[in-house]
């Protein structure tokens, strides 16, 4: 018999959490599988601790992660996943967007095609226009510049085997930004369709910030293009330095430039190039 673990990121998720953790047994008791859940409450101040604990009490194979304060969606997911101890890992957002009826169809899948990882990809999104056009337009920028490293409309929602779990162990930054890891380390990945819901309950916790700072940790992780970009502008800068030297001295000589420029103009030129 093999194990399942899932994990799921919580913040502030009191409205919804107990009936989420419902749902999940049902359908992880459909496999037939031995199943741990891991809940990483991400500093919640709303009792989602408690319905947390409460929940517990009758069902052990619930595992808590509480964390000092809130850290942000991508390491409540890494906490729960370097805790889990199953052979397949099932990662799902908390929020009831990534549907727990699911979870059995990801692990049919996994098993089916003998995949490292089968991915979840949201073939239609039911969720704000603005949001869906942030999202869409990220998902653009980061394919053109990973060079399609990134499968499009694909989050969180996955299912990933013992091999592929611990390949991702082996990242250790800070800041790990989850399917771009799941696509960067080549095992076989298999994909399902799904509609991705609106919530249902609470307000969304990914600010229109919070989304873009996910979004430069992103591209920032996977594209040179960023490194690219500061070395090429800081070659123009030195470029523009030896021409400004260039023309100043050229103008001293034809006695063309006012006193006290020359020195002025170069300071200005070299720390502009720094």
């Amino acid at each position: 018999m093999s194990m399942i673990s899932v994990v799921i990121p919580l913040l502030n998720e009191e409205q919804l959490v107990k009936r989420l953790l419902k749902e999940l047994w049902v359908a992880l008791e459909k496999t037939g599988e031995a199943f741990e859940v891991i809940c990483v409450d991400d500093g919640s101040t709303d009792s989602t601790l408690q319905q947390l604990l409460k929940f517990k009490e009758k069902h052990e194979h619930l595992k808590i992660i509480s964390l000092s304060r809130n850290f942000g969606l991508q390491p409540a997911l890494t906490a729960g996943i370097d805790y889990a101890k199953g052979d397949y890992v099932v990662i799902m957002d908390g929020d009831f967007q990534d549907p727990p009826d699911l979870v059995p169809v990801l692990f049919e899948k996994i098993k089916a095609t003998g995949a490292d990882i089968v991915s979840a990809v949201r073939e239609a999104r039911n969720e704000k226009f603005t949001k869906r056009i942030y999202i869409n337009i990220f998902h653009h920028i980061f394919g053109r510049l990973t060079g399609g490293q990134q499968v499009e409309q694909t989050g969180n929602f996955c299912i990933i085997n013992k091999k592929a779990h611990r390949a991702m162990l082996q990242f250790s930054e800070r800041n790990r930004y989850l399917p771009g890891i799941r696509n960067f380390i080549g095992f076989k990945h298999e994909f399902i369709l799904y509609d991705r819901p609106d919530r249902t309950e609470g307000d969304a916790k990914m600010s229109r910030r919070k989304l873009f700072e996910l979004a430069a940790d992103a591209i920032y992780s996977f594209s040179k293009w960023p490194i690219r970009f500061c070395l090429y502008l800081g070659l123009l800068g030195v470029l523009i330095f030896f021409a400004a030297i260039v023309y100043t001295f050229a103008s001293k000589i034809l006695g063309l430039a006012p006193i006290g420029w020359s020195s002025m103009f170069l300071a200005i030129s070299f720390f502009g190039s720094v």
